[in-house]
């Protein structure tokens, strides 16, 4: 039975979406946040990153991108460009997803 194991996936654990902001300097650092200590710091940082990189892609491309709103199925991200770094929203639309551990 060993054998089989091998090919068994871990289950996905369940995260609760979180509700609150956080803001993000222009190094990207996490200079104050409001959302429960139970969400992960490393999904935090991701999109605090990924929020920094469209804002500075725009800038390179001359568009004059101040607010950026992402809508998926469970979660809306709502980021604000502040001189380089950023605020970010994050609004629940249904209380629990899916992680998945790579």
């Amino acid at each position: 039975m060993g054998l089989l194991s091998l090919f068994s996936k871990p289950a996905p654990t369940l995260v609760r979406l979180p509700t609150g902001s956080f803001t993000v300097d222009r190094e990207g650092a996490i200079v104050v946040a409001t959302l429960p200590s139970s969400f992960p710091d490393a999904l935090v940082h991701d999109i605090g990153e990924q929020v920094l990189a469209c804002f500075r892609e725009a800038t390179v491309a001359q568009l004059p991108l101040s607010e950026i709103i992402i809508n998926y199925p469970s979660l809306k991200i709502t980021a604000r460009e502040l001189r380089g770094g950023a605020i970010v929203y994050l609004a629940a639309k249904a209380p629990y997803a899916r992680m998945t551990k790579n």
